[in-house]
């Protein structure tokens, strides 16, 4: 695995928007209304692409040089970076809904006092797992 990828993605310049295409990554193909967001989402598409393939297990190919991708009209290529360390922090950092009951009298006591029971909770499994922060 990995720190650093870039792959060329394939812009492809329409009337009604941008789309993009990795050919390298198939399967990975984002889109966007302004140059901007089109960069920023290919970055973001590649990332999630690329995660993926690493959660599966999936052997992620070398990217094809510049100089071999085969562009059409309209189309114009652009290098994509990620990081993924900080990528695959941030998709861990997701937070996923558990469901846990309290007797009805705690449970009302929290409630009377403001308290954020989410937090509580993950402060108590934090502490109760040792885990480093």
């Amino acid at each position: 695995m990995k720190d650093r990828y870039s792959f060329i993605a394939v812009l492809d310049m329409e009337d009604d928007g941008i789309s993009i295409e990795f050919p390298d990554l198939p399967g990975c193909l984002p889109c966007a209304d302004t140059m901007e967001e089109a960069l920023k989402n290919a970055q973001e598409a590649l990332g999630l692409h690329l995660w993926g393939m690493e959660q599966d297990g999936e052997e992620i190919p070398e990217p094809t040089p510049i100089q071999n991708i085969q562009l059409e009209k309209n189309q114009v290529p652009a290098v994509i970076e990620v990081f993924m360390p900080s990528f695959r922090d941030k998709i861990n950092n997701r937070f996923v809904k558990k469901t846990l009951s309290l007797p009805a009298w705690l449970a009302d006591l929290a409630d009377k006092d403001g308290v954020n029971c989410s937090k509580v909770f993950q402060n108590a499994l934090i502490d109760y797992l040792g885990v480093k922060q």
